[in-house]
C-alpha cells in the first residue's frame, strides 16, 4: 500500500451554510468528518485546504472562510490556504505532501466542478494517484445541470482520465480504507 493523506477541499462556512449551501452539505460534511476520523486513526495526515478570497467573501479570518462546526479538526491536522481553484498552485501543498511522504491522495470537498476537479487533475499531473470520495464532494449545480448531475458527471469523467499515468478511483466514503505505509 502507499501512504495516503486525506485532502479536504474548501469545506468552508460560506459554501455550506445558509441559502447558498451546497447540495446535501450536511450529509457530505458528516461523511468527510468520518473520513477524517478514520484517517487519523490509521496515522494518515488530514489536510484542510481553505480558499482565501477577497472583498469579504471567503476572506481569510472571516466567518465564511472558517470551517463549519460539524467538521472537526485535531491536533496534528494540516491547513493550506489557496487563492485559485488549484490547491497545488502557489501553495505549500506540494512541499507538505513531500515532507509527509504521501504517495496517494483521498480527495473530498466543495465545489465539485471547480476546486475539487482542478485539484484532482493537478494531483494526477504531480504523479499522485487519487481516490475521489464519490459521495463526499458536492456542488450547487448550474443553469444546465443539477447538483446531482454535476457530481455524477465528475465521478464518471474523473474516473476515466488516463492521460496522466496515475488514475482516479471513485469510491463512496464508506468504502474507503486508509493506509499509512
Amino acid at each position: 500500500m502507499r501512504r495516503q493523506a486525506l485532502l479536504v477541499i474548501d469545506v468552508q462556512r460560506a459554501l455550506c451554510e445558509g441559502p447558498e449551501a451546497a447540495f446535501e452539505a450536511d450529509a457530505v460534511i458528516a461523511r468527510i468528518d468520518r473520513l477524517a476520523a478514520q484517517a487519523r486513526q490509521t496515522g494518515c495526515p488530514v489536510i484542510f485546504v481553505q480558499h482565501q478570497g477577497r472583498d469579504g467573501y471567503l476572506e481569510y479570518g472571516t466567518e465564511g472562510w472558517a470551517l463549519p462546526p460539524a467538521l472537526h479538526t485535531a491536533e496534528g491536522d494540516h491547513f493550506v490556504g489557496k487563492t485559485t481553484p488549484d490547491a497545488f498552485n502557489g501553495t505549500t501543498l506540494p512541499a507538505l505532501l513531500s515532507s509527509l511522504d504521501v504517495h496517494e491522495l483521498v480527495i473530498c470537498g466543495m465545489h465539485t466542478e471547480f476546486c475539487v476537479d482542478t485539484t484532482v487533475r493537478r494531483a494526477l499531473a504531480h504523479g499522485y494517484p487519487v481516490v475521489l470520495a464519490g459521495d463526499a464532494h458536492t456542488s450547487n449545480g448550474n443553469v444546465h445541470l443539477s447538483p446531482a448531475q454535476v457530481i455524477a458527471h465528475h465521478n464518471i469523467t474523473l474516473g476515466n482520465v488516463t492521460s496522466f499515468g496515475p488514475r482516479v478511483r471513485i469510491v463512496d466514503a464508506a468504502g474507503i480504507t486508509f493506509s499509512a505505509t
